[in-house]
């Protein structure tokens, strides 16, 4: 059985960043309470933890004399509350994302009504939103009926959202709300690296016979990614562990491919590696021995 991994999988930079922001600062100052998972893998997650970085809901939370921003970013009003309780700040946003909370607190004060293209309850969307100070809003239908009070109107996108939907998004958008709008501004806020991920993985899907994407279930990008390889029509199997992987799946199979979400490990995906391979040696052992119960007398070794 062939195994092929993706040309472009796992930890982006802003993950990895973040990762080694955290973890640095947990080795330098001792145990930091991280506002919201650091990244969506409990791999990585608990990883964190035996280094002292604990997950707390919010700062009424926190126990140590250091907090972290994770990956997916917060508001400004975060900055102002860490002083107030007299602890260290570590800043791990991503730098897209931190990009995004700019173009819309300045889009805002220049009168825009900000919509972001996403999931209004995911962190980093929520992280944006607290930017506008109240005057944006997210969305993932483009022709909600929506209130536009000035006729100018700012497009954003989460950031792991594919270049792809949110052009349909915005052309969509466009078309439903063009006798409403004087002015349609645009941002790009899509992460590049993300949308090589949906690249590579509809590549694999091209060419193999059942997919494994590896990551977190709680991961927006990795969902999405799962969602792409299915679209293609092609067996795909969404996976947290090596262990998840049943052999069944592999039945008939000639070649399996391996992508993961911007948040997977390298170590994870490389366990669903070593353990594909297992299994086919597996297989092949199991076939082999039955090739010889069935040999025609005479024609033994």
């Amino acid at each position: 059985m062939r195994i092929v991994k993706a040309t472009a999988l796992g930890f982006c930079f802003g993950v990895r960043r973040a990762i080694e922001m955290v973890e640095g600062a947990a080795e330098e100052r001792g145990p930091i309470d991280s506002l919201g998972s650091v990244v969506h893998n409990p791999a990585v997650v608990d990883g964190l933890a035996a280094k002292g970085v604990q997950v707390v809901k919010g700062l009424e939370d926190v126990q140590s004399s250091t907090i972290a921003v994770t990956a997916h970013g917060r508001g400004p009003e975060i900055v102002k509350e860490a002083a107030e309780r007299g602890v260290g700040l570590v800043d791990a946003t991503c730098p897209i994302v931190r990009k995004s909370q700019k173009a819309a607190q300045s889009l805002c004060a220049d009168g825009f009504k900000v919509i972001i293209y996403g999931e209004v309850n995911h962190p980093e969307v929520r992280g944006v939103l607290a930017w506008t100070e109240g005057k944006g809003m997210a969305i993932l239908d483009a022709e909600a009926e929506i209130d536009i009070p000035r006729r100018k109107v700012a497009l954003l996108a989460q950031t792991t959202k594919s270049e792809e939907s949110f052009a349909e998004f915005v052309a969509r958008f466009s078309a439903h709300n063009i006798g409403r709008i004087n002015e349609l501004h645009i941002v790009n806020t899509t992460c590049p690296e993300t949308d090589e991920r949906y690249h590579a993985a509809r590549e694999l899907a091209a060419e193999c016979d059942v997919l494994m994407v590896v990551g977190g279930r709680n991961s927006a990008n990795t969902r999405k990614l799962a969602q792409t390889c299915a679209s293609m029509g092609v067996e795909t199997h969404h996976i947290e562990r090596a262990d998840e992987i049943v052999p069944t799946w592999l039945e008939g199979v000639d070649s399996v491919g391996v992508t993961a979400g911007a948040s997977t490990p390298d170590e994870s995906i490389d366990e669903v590696v070593a353990q594909l391979q297992s299994l086919d040696k597996k297989r092949n052992a199991k076939g082999r021995s039955k090739q010889g119960r069935f040999q025609p007398k005479g024609m033994g070794a």
